[in-house]
């Protein structure tokens, strides 16, 4: 079996790339953590690599808003090179701080209408911003995955806890935005209630105020990938808040708990198979 090799990027306030490092070699893959600056320097490039990982954290302490900087310096010195990697098959996702900075860079939502003549995303018609809350939210929540959607991180799956920590969270974008959205199935994940409805908007079960309880997006490919809770941060089924109580009421019903791949390992190895079998 060929391995998948995963670029994990680094510097400048992510926090989170240990984390992720670790969780995509829980999924099978080779990863690198590289800084920023050494691709805009050359002296690391993305060829050679599979994935391109923007994790999470608060790259240049979200100054001017989440993601923007790290946004703008890429697109400027390595917009041509990212397009091409993604032209070419390879995978990019984005994790929280991640996931704003694919928003910023017009990488996501990815549609025709945001595309320059030259191919480049010259667009943003969408943004991640201020939580309606007020404040920065750190806890688990419930997501529910669109079975119709082209994503390749997220086949097979519906509905899983993953915890979020962000005080940018809130999708926004116009209605027909939204309804281009939904109607190509771009929207891969919704925040849904502890019972597995539809959160609505209601706090906390959407800790953002998202609109359309708008999670986690991809581009019309299904290969860009953007999601503002955390998979990395599922790496063992002890990191569950409620890991023990659900271990007990599995042992009482004589099942096995904590066998197999926790679902944020689970959903980063779906793209690791994906990248093998390609």
């Amino acid at each position: 079996m060929k391995a998948v090799k995963v670029l994990v990027l680094t510097g400048y306030g992510l926090n989170c790339d240990r984390e992720t490092a670790h969780a995509f070699e829980q999924a099978g893959a080779v990863v690198r953590r590289v800084h920023i600056n050494a691709l805009i320097e050359k002296s690391a490039a993305l060829a050679g690599y599979q994935m391109l990982v923007f994790g999470g954290g608060f790259s240049w302490a979200d100054d001017h808003g989440a993601g923007v900087i790290q946004a703008v310096r890429l697109k400027t010195h390595l917009g041509a090179e990212v397009r091409r990697f993604i032209a070419d098959g390879n995978l990019i996702f984005g994790i929280c701080n991640g996931f704003q900075t694919l928003v910023n860079f017009g990488l996501l939502p990815g549609f025709e209408m945001a595309l320059g003549p030259d191919g480049a995303a010259v667009e943003r018609c969408a943004a991640l911003t201020v939580n309606d809350c007020g404040n920065f939210r750190d806890e688990w929540v419930k997501l529910r995955f669109n079975p119709q959607s082209p994503c390749i991180f997220t086949r097979d799956m519906t509905l899983i806890d993953l915890p979020v920590r962000h005080g940018e969270g809130k999708f926004f974008a116009q209605e027909t935005v939204l309804q281009r959205l939904a109607a190509g199935n771009q929207v891969v994940a919704r925040y849904a209630a502890p019972d597995g409805s539809a959160a609505a908007g209601r706090f906390p079960y959407n800790p953002n105020g998202s609109l359309d309880d708008i999670a986690g997006i991809c581009d019309p490919s299904g290969r860009v990938f953007g999601l503002m809770p955390h998979p990395e941060a599922y790496n063992h089924w002890t990191n569950h808040p409620d890991w023990h109580a659900e271990r007990q009421a599995a042992l009482r019903r004589g099942r096995k708990w904590g066998s197999g791949m926790p679902p944020g390992i689970r959903m980063l190895h779906n793209a690791v198979q994906y990248l093998q079998a390609r």
